[in-house]
């Protein structure tokens, strides 16, 4: 089995060439849940969305958020009424978040909701949040205060980031079956999310690191010389003390990786570094990839 550590539309990009090559039931994935935020009377959980909707056929694979083929009838008569509402949302994947929040307040975990949905939309894979409790990233910038998704989808990362704080404070504990995910693997890839807000949160939770130290690891880097293939990495990073690029993910993945992968045109030097084509602009690059990955840990 191999375990990936996932969020934002990085990682997906690999399972999608990973699911060419391996069943869906030898893929675990363990799912940030840091950007999940209550909205419209739903619970979002973007990550956990985009990898359960990938598994079941019906990822939106051009926008890797949403369903394909989605309407969006109600979103449009919520933001004529509510100029101020930023997220857009099609009326099946609204329908998900609904239940979701509805389930969410009845006491069910997270994780089991994630397992009940998968089983109704049949996605084979093994999709685990992170934890079960909420650990949510909010951004601090010079406009105040506001939620990840605020900070990304309505000001479009333009804000001045002061501090990337979480609430609450505390990290929150991995489920068991997080770290059952990890124990049973035979590698771990941890693909090329953003390291701060899709990675870190994954890696904060109580048993992760002490777990994921007795595996083999592969790190993927998002960065393409000092920018980021997609998303706000680069901001980021600089706010937490690291170089935008790929010398910085690599600093902040430290002795947890045992190999560190860049893309072919990255001009930032990592020592021992593996290079590949990390780009993904289409399934075949990233089955191309994912099958060097899997050279480096002898899985076919």
């Amino acid at each position: 089995m191999i375990t990936f550590l996932s969020g934002g539309t990085g990682t997906p990009k690999l399972l999608q060439g990973a699911r060419n090559i391996l069943d869906d039931a030898d893929i675990s994935v363990i799912v940030n849940t840091g950007e999940d935020i209550w909205y419209q009377g739903g619970h979002i959980s973007p990550d956990v969305d985009t990898v359960m909707y990938l598994f079941a056929g019906i990822l939106n694979t051009d926008t890797w958020w949403g369903l394909k083929s989605d309407t969006f009838i109600t979103n449009e008569i919520l933001m004529r009424a509510y100029p101020d509402y930023y997220i857009s949302i099609g009326d099946k994947d609204r329908a998900v978040h609904i239940l979701r929040a509805e389930l969410l307040e009845k006491g069910m975990t997270l994780t089991d909701i994630t397992k009940n949905l998968c089983g109704f939309f049949e996605a084979k894979g093994n999709i685990l949040p992170m934890s079960n409790v909420p650990w949510t990233t909010y951004i601090r910038t010079s406009d105040g205060e506001m939620h990840f998704q605020e900070y990304w989808v309505k000001h479009r990362g333009t804000c001045e980031i002061l501090e990337i704080i979480h609430k609450p404070p505390t990290p929150p504990l991995a489920t068991s079956e997080v770290l059952d995910a990890i124990h049973k693997a035979d590698a771990v890839i941890i693909g090329p999310s953003n390291p701060v807000t899709s990675i870190l949160p994954i890696l904060s939770c109580t048993g992760v690191r002490e777990e994921l130290k007795k595996k083999k690891v592969i790190a993927i880097s998002p960065f393409i010389g000092d920018s980021p293939v997609s998303g706000p990495a680069a901001g980021l990073m600089q706010r937490t003390g690291y170089s935008a690029d790929s010398r910085g993910v690599r600093e902040i993945y430290g002795d947890l990786i045992d190999h560190f992968i860049q893309d072919i045109r990255d001009s930032i030097i990592v020592p021992d570094a593996l290079h590949y084509d990390t780009l993904m602009k289409s399934p075949k690059i990233a089955e191309d990839l994912m099958r060097e990955i899997l050279s480096l840990i002898s899985v076919h």
